[in-house]
Formats: structure tokens, C-alpha cells, sequence
């Protein structure tokens, strides 16, 4: 039985094992905890409703930035409608690159979608140093290479 070895193409971050961790409470201060929304910044549930309670997300902002969160809205469409809010994130993490973002399972909860639909769309930042990604995201990229 012959297996694929996908590390060759895996960013070196991976390779060490860094990935997001599946439930974030604590955040070092240059962490950034990057999470799912939806463009009216009604935080209430899953992801986003961690960041209300610990990273301080704003109710009411359903994109970027806000105290040590990301917003990236994910309930408005279909994927081809949540690509543009993740080429803004990839962009402001590589204008930032003194902090760190994990990335959650964004899209992956309550907007339904699999890891298969959405980690296509975190292919550019796969090899920036400071974004951190889900297992499930990083396997699913490096899957889709072969």
C-alpha cells in the first residue's frame, strides 16, 4: 500500500505542527483570533461569539479588525462571495507581520460549508510565516496540489 507524502509542498509552520488549536480562550498579546461572521456583526454564535467574550470583537462590525479578533463574514453567499473578504485578510496579515492570526474553521459552522469548500480559499496565505490555519484547511490545500 503505497501512501502520498504531502509535506514537501506544506509550509514549514505545519511541518512543526503549528496549526490553530480547535477552542482558543487565551490569546498572547501579537495573536490574532480570526473568526467567521456576517456582515451585520451579529456575533452570537459559535466562533464569533468567542471572540465577543474574549478578543474583544464588536457587536455590530461584521468585518476586520476589532480588538484582538478578525472578522471575516462567511453567512452572505455562496463561497464565491466570502473569497474577496479572505484575500483582505491575507493582505492585512501580510501588512502586519508582527502579529500572528489563527485562523478558526471559518465557514466550516453555522454558515454550513465544509473545510474542503472554504480552505481553497486561504491557498495565498499558505507559506505566510504569521497565519496559522486549521489542520483540516492545511490538509485540504496540500490534498488539492496533488
Amino acid at each position: 500500500m503505497s501512501t502520498t507524502d504531502n509535506t514537501a509542498n506544506t509550509p514549514r509552520q505545519y511541518t512543526a505542527g503549528r496549526y490553530t488549536p480547535d477552542h482558543i480562550t487565551t490569546l498572547k498579546p501579537e495573536e490574532v483570533f480570526v473568526f467567521g461572521s456576517n456582515l451585520a456583526g451579529m456575533h452570537g454564535g459559535g466562533a464569533a461569539r468567542a471572540a465577543v467574550r474574549y478578543f474583544g470583537a464588536v457587536m455590530g462590525q461584521g468585518i476586520g479588525m476589532q480588538g484582538q479578533s478578525y472578522a471575516i463574514p462567511t453567512m452572505h453567499g455562496g463561497v464565491d462571495k466570502i473569497a474577496p473578504y479572505v484575500d483582505q485578510f491575507i493582505e492585512y496579515a501580510k501588512a502586519h507581520p508582527q502579529q500572528t492570526f489563527l485562523v478558526t474553521r471559518i465557514g466550516c459552522g453555522i454558515a454550513g460549508f465544509t473545510a474542503r469548500e472554504i480552505a481553497p480559499l486561504f491557498r495565498p496565505a499558505f507559506g505566510i510565516d504569521n497565519i496559522i490555519l486549521p489542520r483540516d484547511f492545511v490538509q485540504a490545500i496540500a490534498d488539492d496540489k496533488h
